[in-house]
């Protein structure tokens, strides 16, 4: 009798033990029950350990990212700034800050840049960049491309490209290089045909036949998706396009394919002044925006109007 009365204080001590030991985590696990010395030790180190390991992982997560500073960028509303607002978390996670300015015009946003008051901007080609350089007398450079936004055929009074007969008017944009655009794109397709060799540099003045007889009618970008309903088709670039709420796979009747020239020579790009291509915060901007991410963002976003540049 008096041996189990002994066994029964050595027993309840030991459990006392075991829940001092765990401090909180023993009120939610019940303390295994020892039948001797040795069963004791190991389960009372083991759990302290975890807990112990717990807690340093627990600091190492809650440990706050280091700031690397503030990125800040000048953009065209669609779909640039969009598309750098999907970029945010990415460079939170590494510790920057993405500010996003968003400009209604296409000068501007290169003079800040060339100021110094951007770090960078994200509205244009490199055509564009590299006119804006010799007018303006500025020094940005390319620092990477992210996506282009492809021509498109759009109808207007017709649906169908070989319905076409003498008289019809074709609307196209009127600025040299995206006049040259649509016009590749129409001889693409058959509609015209080009001099040799005009390129990305091609007028109307360089259509040596036209089959079909089509007038080709020149008119301000901005302009040309409002005589949608007065002329057989128009040809739009993306963001007009998708402003006059067209949707290049579903709308247009032909657009620009992946590889053509146009499509590699009109890539939007990261802009910044000469000699900021290579900062260590313009290098995560880039990276960031050609991230899986924003690839996938894009792709289920723009619904064709606009294609990651890979």
């Amino acid at each position: 009798m008096k041996k189990k009365f002994i066994t029964g204080i050595l027993t309840a001590a030991v459990a006392l033990g075991a829940l001092t030991a765990c401090g909180d985590s023993a009120a939610t696990t019940e303390a295994p029950v020892a039948d001797s010395a040795a069963d004791v030790e190991t389960p009372a180190e083991t759990p302290a350990a975890a807990d112990d390991t717990a807690a340093d992982d627990g600091a190492a997560e809650a440990a706050p990212t280091e700031s690397k500073g503030k990125i800040t960028v000048a953009a065209s509303a669609t779909p640039h700034a969009e598309i750098l607002e999907q970029a945010k978390p990415i460079l939170a996670e590494q510790g920057w800050e993405l500010e996003v300015t968003v400009f209604n015009d296409y000068v501007q946003p290169n003079m800040v840049v060339e100021s110094g008051d951007f770090d960078a901007n994200y509205f244009q080609h490199i055509p564009y960049l590299d006119s804006f350089n010799v007018e303006q007398g500025t020094h940005l450079v390319n620092a990477g491309g992210i996506h282009y936004e492809p021509f498109g055929i759009y109808p207007g009074t017709k649906s169908d490209l070989t319905t076409l007969e003498k008289g019809d008017v074709i609307a196209v944009p009127n600025d040299t290089t995206n006049e040259a655009r649509a016009l590749l794109l129409l001889q693409d397709n058959g509609i015209l045909t080009l001099k040799d060799g005009v390129g990305l540099e091609a007028t109307v003045r360089d259509i040596v036949d036209n089959p079909n007889e089509v007038e080709i009618q020149e008119l301000e970008a901005a302009q040309v998706p409002r005589v949608k309903d007065e002329v057989a088709f128009v040809v739009l670039n993306g963001n007009y396009a998708m402003e006059a709420g067209f949707s290049v796979s579903k709308d247009s009747v032909a657009y620009e394919s992946s590889d053509s020239e146009a499509a590699q020579t009109y890539v939007n790009v990261i802009a910044v002044k000469e000699g900021n291509e290579n900062n260590e915060a313009i290098t995560a901007l880039v990276d960031a925006l050609k991230s899986d991410a924003i690839t996938n963002y894009i792709n289920d976003t723009y619904d064709g109007g606009v294609i990651p540049f890979k």
